[in-house]
């Protein structure tokens, strides 16, 4: 059985969010809800979450496409729609009774053998069933999405004794290969897996904070990035959530968990969270939380509630040794004195030695509560690869030290050497029984970091690695901070075509980090400026132009194979790509200007090429000059890789994987496709561009958009060194100009703009905190 149509039951943030996904990936949704007492229209609450769809940021949609798969109705109406529909998602209130009664109108509507499913994150499967006809049951589960449903990976399957498998086995697959979900089959216990673990860790984390005398940016900066968790931390992540959601939980929990459970053991009174809720300090959604903007003297102000007093301060920045120790690894941070130190071993000792003894009443395995973690919390290390980094019996030592009782699952990983260890070039994984078993991957996946455990590169320096990833595909894979490029980024993209020309078949691109490449290292491009050495940075034009000429024009076909942020020169690698596979959030753009130089290794070039007439576009030089000027001088990114296919950074012939873990399989698989159909590289492009009378035109509208005040005085400055390379410099109408000559250009037009102080204030500004600078 395949999913061909789905509805969701109630238009709530999270039912339209799951609706707006469903519809991500093609496959057309009905959304359902109530009809509203004396509404003129019965659909108005699914039509007006459909509104908000299109206005909300983070967007849920990917495309506006996607929008008009989502049909909008009231289950007064429209239920009798179920009958064509494969996969029914309910998502109304958390009351059993509420759930139970729509459950019996469905089945009443619906066709043989569809798949129900709820998305209760707080009602136990075993309630949700009872009294349930075996008709119902049969086809019945719990998809637990995590919040929201577009860009939280995790989604937690439930299914009964009484549920066949090829239901869970169905909702499995659509989630993994068309949602892009990390699936995890949870047991039907209170909170699943993410939130069981993820609810004790914040409770704890709050309550050692409060104990230990810190301050919640301090607290933050302990729980986040220096644990693997966003820097967001604890007190962060509650605003984000809701504060008001967390005293519902925590009473659900009590009234559920085992009476032996270690959550009973965590303090609940904080009179100060209840205080906050009651004054409509709800994080986020209300006034503010934890953190607060707040205005003082015509300055918007980031303000912290003291947890001692109950009263807001501007934010200071943290000076805990322990965060700067934590550079070292986990256990210093965990062993540090200072009270940053006693509070990560405060709060992560408890938290890890739950999760030990929750294994296998939870999951059956450690592998699905890593996962959950990492997908559902955003965390880079699951609870037992946490304890792995610490050393297994380290931990246990400890734990016995201090008259904590150790976990049976923990003392077996103590005396073995740890949770995950390497074998006969497989990982394995140690299961509940005390016995090592092997991971299985999902097929048509593959793991660039399994393919390094086991592994040597074939190349590498301090920026880059070469990987053999079988079948005589070779893989580049960048590693520097965020994967900025600098000389040894080319130098080994260079070598990675050489190795692959002289044996092998194929080259991908691709990276397992949180982004692609955010582009050329701008700092060692300020440094080579502020001391005036200007033939290095004349230097890194050249070799980056040769090196994307190389890659562009190579004798095998060079897959790109992007996730997360792909910015400047990490853009212009991919334009230079025989094809490209990307992960559904791939965020393209060529963002120089907002630093105050022009893309100069071939973006402009290749922009102005994708940007070429098609048969149905206006025709003539300038409709490409245009367009390529206007996502270039604005910076445009897209907000996904299927804007950036409208925005064409990519072409249509370009491929989507909605699920990160198959991008590296598919760009493989993709690859030796355009082996096996004879790939040979693209022809150079002849141009012909206007010249000074579009850099004329461009200059005009630029100066338009500066006395509306929308340009300031160096936008105008960059705009036109950008308008003079797009426009082809001195050429005509009835010339060609090649590749080399726009890439010469664009060469010239960076080294005059890097000389300027406005665009070295620009690069200073973007290297102190991120942010572009407008002068």
């Amino acid at each position: 059985m395949s999913i061909a149509k789905a509805c969701v039951i109630g238009a709530g943030v999270m039912g339209s969010g799951i609706a707006a996904h469903i519809a991500n990936a093609g496959v057309p949704v009905l959304l359902l809800d109530i009809v509203p007492p004396n509404s003129t229209d019965r659909s108005s609450i699914a039509k007006t979450a459909l509104e908000r769809l299109a206005k909300a940021d983070p967007a849920p949609l990917m495309s506006k496409s996607a929008a008009k798969l989502i049909t909008p109705g009231n289950i007064e109406d429209d239920l009798n729609k179920l009958a064509d529909v494969d996969w029914i998602v309910e998502a109304v209130a958390e009351r059993p009774d509420v759930k139970q009664g729509l459950y019996r109108r469905i089945e009443a509507a619906r066709k043989p053998g569809s798949i129900l499913s709820s998305n209760t994150s707080t009602l136990p499967l075993k309630m949700l069933m009872a009294g349930m006809p075996e008709s119902t049951a049969r086809d019945f589960c719990i998809t637990h999405f995590f919040n929201p449903p577009r860009y939280m990976r995790l989604l937690e399957i439930v299914g009964g004794r009484a549920t066949r498998p090829d239901a869970i086995s169905t909702i499995a697959a659509f989630a993994d290969e068309r949602l892009g979900k990390t699936v995890v089959k949870a047991k039907d216990t209170p909170g699943f897996i993410a939130n069981r673990i993820g609810v004790f860790w914040i409770q704890a984390a709050v309550n050692a904070a409060r104990e230990l005398g810190l301050t919640v940016e301090e607290a933050d900066a302990v729980m986040g990035r220096p644990i693997g968790a966003p820097k967001s931390g604890v007190f962060g992540l509650m605003d984000l959530v809701g504060l008001d959601l967390q005293p519902h939980v925590d009473a659900s929990f009590r009234m559920v968990l085992p009476k032996n459970d270690a959550y009973r053991s965590l303090p609940s009174d904080f009179p100060l969270l209840t205080k906050m809720i009651a004054d409509g300090y709800t994080g986020r959604k209300g006034k503010g939380g934890f953190y607060r903007l707040n205005t003082a003297g015509g300055k918007r102000v980031k303000e912290s509630i003291s947890l001692k007093t109950g009263e807001y301060a501007a934010s200071a920045p943290t000076k805990l040794e322990s965060v700067d120790a934590a550079k070292a690894g986990l256990r210093a941070l965990l062993t540090h004195r200072d009270r940053g130190g006693q509070f990560a071993w405060n709060t992560l000792s408890k938290m890890l030695a739950y999760a030990a003894a929750l294994v296998p009443d939870i999951a059956d395995d450690i592998v699905s509560v890593d996962l959950a973690m990492k997908a559902g919390f955003n965390w880079k290390r699951g609870p037992f690869e946490m304890i792995d980094q610490l050393g297994a019996a380290w931990f246990a030592e400890r734990l016995a030290a201090e008259g904590v009782a150790v976990p049976p699952l923990l003392a077996a990983a103590a005396t073995k050497g740890g949770f995950y260890k390497i074998a006969s070039e497989s990982v394995l994984q140690l299961g509940a029984g005390g016995s090592y078993m092997p991971i299985t991957r999902q097929s048509g996946t593959i793991q660039l970091s399994d393919i390094k455990r086991v592994g040597k590169p074939l190349a590498r320096n301090a920026s880059a690695s070469v990987w053999d990833v079988g079948d005589g595909v070779a893989c580049l894979e960048f590693h520097s901070k965020m994967n900025t490029l600098d000389p040894d980024s080319l130098m080994m993209l260079m070598q990675a075509l050489e190795i692959t020309g002289k044996g092998m078949r194929a080259l991908v691109i691709h990276n397992e980090g949180e982004n692609f490449s955010v582009g050329a290292n701008i700092g060692l491009a300020l440094f080579a400026a502020n001391i005036g050495v200007w033939p290095t940075l004349d230097q890194l034009i050249v070799q980056g132009q040769s090196v994307m000429r190389a890659l562009k024009y190579a004798p095998f076909p060079v897959v790109g194979a992007p996730s997360g942020m792909a910015l400047g020169g990490g853009c212009e690698i991919l334009l230079h790509c025989a094809a490209v596979q990307a992960h559904a959030e791939t965020y393209m753009g060529l963002v120089e200007t907002g630093v105050g130089i022009v893309p100069a290794w071939g973006g402009c070039k290749e922009m102005l090429i994708r940007h070429l007439p098609g048969p149905r576009d206006p025709k003539g030089p300038m409709p490409s000059v245009m367009a390529a000027f206007e996502q270039i001088s604005m910076a445009k990114v897209s907000r996904s890789a299927a804007e950036a296919r409208e925005m064409k950074f990519l072409r249509k012939s370009d491929g989507i994987t909605m699920n990160r873990d198959r991008l590296l399989a598919d760009a493989k698989a993709l690859a030796l496709k355009l082996v096996a159909g004879g790939y040979k590289p693209p022809e150079p492009v002849q141009l012909h561009l206007p010249g000074p009378t579009a850099r004329a035109a461009l200059k005009l509208a630029v100066d338009g958009f500066a006395l509306q005040g929308l340009a300031l005085p160096h936008d105008v400055v960059v705009a036109g060194h950008l308008a003079n390379v797009l426009s082809g410099g001195a050429t005509d109408i009835v010339d060609t100009i090649g590749e080399d000559q726009i890439c010469a250009l664009e060469k010239k037009a960076f080294m005059a703009l890097v000389r300027t102080g406005p665009t070295l204030a620009r690069m200073e500004a973007m290297l102190a905190d991120g942010k572009p600078l407008r002068n």
